[in-house]
């Protein structure tokens, strides 16, 4: 008998931020005996889903990592298939997106982007801006050392300009130097194909974000498979460097309050 995950879900403890590592498309087709790019076609359909259930579920942002910096290694018929497919798919989601009230942003390296596609990402982007409900994020051209590297650059700047001091360095100021800056912490991050690594992926953000990894595949991966990774989510007391006893205390004088 399968679980409904769904109806376990606390509806009132919706992680804010979720951000997934989309990890096993090209796995998923070799086990099929299909090349990877049908892995890759897949897996659209998987960010289709998940968005939708995301949306539903109250979920305020989804940051997907959806082509890192080392990707641009692959060879370059995979990249230029996963940049039409990222482009083309986003095109065709966006009224879909508007109709569920989904606002549309990325994060990157996106200078390295094709112009063209940059272009068209960037109208997806406008056309969805007005919209209020989930943020989907996709971190195009990204890895977290790029973006440290990047802040630090920023602030170096500000700097050697003279309005900046060394006092003035501290987390909060890092925090708002990042490309994250307008958004909360993960409070949730989801990798699928079963390897237990980050991959360069949001590394300052993520210092006390919960970590669910399941050996399902991206394009394998559903909207119960979600609501099971909310549900453990659920299950976890978030201690933030704090004893558990703390914790408990602080929630008890909240709901107090």
């Amino acid at each position: 008998m399968t679980t409904d995950y769904s109806s376990q879900l606390d509806r009132d403890r919706i992680p804010r931020h979720v951000a997934v590592i989309m990890d096993g498309n090209g796995r998923w087709a070799r086990a099929r005996g299909m090349d990877r790019s049908a892995g890759h076609v897949e897996g659209v359909n998987t960010v289709r889903r998940i968005t939708e259930a995301a949306s539903e579920l109250g979920v305020g942002y989804l940051t997907l990592y959806t082509f890192s910096t080392e990707n641009w290694q692959r060879p370059q018929a995979e990249v230029d298939m996963l940049m039409h497919l990222i482009v083309t798919a986003i095109e065709r989601e966006t009224p879909d997106l508007i109709k569920n009230n989904v606002r549309l942003t990325m994060i990157g390296d996106t200078d390295r982007l094709p112009q063209e596609s940059l272009d068209r990402l960037r109208r997806c982007i406008a056309d969805t801006s007005h919209c209020t409900g989930l943020c989907l994020v996709l971190a195009l051209s990204y890895s977290a050392r790029w973006e440290i590297t990047r802040a630090c650059r920023a602030i170096a700047a500000e700097a050697a300009a003279g309005r900046l001091s060394a006092d003035d360095i501290d987390e909060s100021l890092l925090s708002r130097s990042m490309a994250t800056a307008a958004m909360p912490d993960p409070d949730l991050l989801i990798r699928t194909g079963g390897d237990m690594r980050i991959s360069n992926f949001l590394l300052w953000q993520l210092a006390y974000t919960e970590i669910y990894v399941t050996d399902k595949f991206w394009p394998d991966f559903d909207r119960q498979d979600f609501c099971r990774a909310i549900c453990d989510y659920q299950r976890r007391e978030r201690r933030f460097g704090l004893t558990g006893d703390q914790v408990r205390h602080h929630t008890q004088n909240h709901e107090k309050a």
